[in-house]
């Protein structure tokens, strides 16, 4: 499997399952350093990858998500069609660019 998309599947995983993007990027550079040393990824992909995949599937375990709903007086529904579609679509655009860059560097 391609290192820059498992980097972001990882976070990706570690988002949904937690809520923060923090911790998902926090716990998924240890666990892809030895990919990075082995496969000879570049490193500085490897973190906008995982920070890709960090910002994916934003939803209530998120403080963001609740700051988003308060300041623009949204429901929950709309919330998770805005706000967590936004921050997908930025994950999904971000890990793109990771895979276009890598062409070239």
């Amino acid at each position: 499997m391609n290192p820059y998309l498992m980097a972001f599947v990882v976070a990706s995983i570690f988002r949904l399952a937690i809520g923060s993007a923090t911790v998902a990027t926090l716990t998924t550079a240890p666990i892809m350093l030895p990919i990075v040393q082995q496969t000879g990824a570049s490193p500085e992909l490897m973190v906008l990858a995982t920070g890709a995949g960090s910002v994916m599937w934003s939803h209530f375990n998120d403080s963001g998500f609740w700051m988003f709903k308060e300041y623009f007086g949204l429901s929950v529904k709309q919330t998770f069609q805005t706000w967590t579609l936004m921050e997908s679509t930025i994950g999904v655009v971000g890990i793109l660019t990771v895979q276009v860059m890598s062409w070239f560097i």
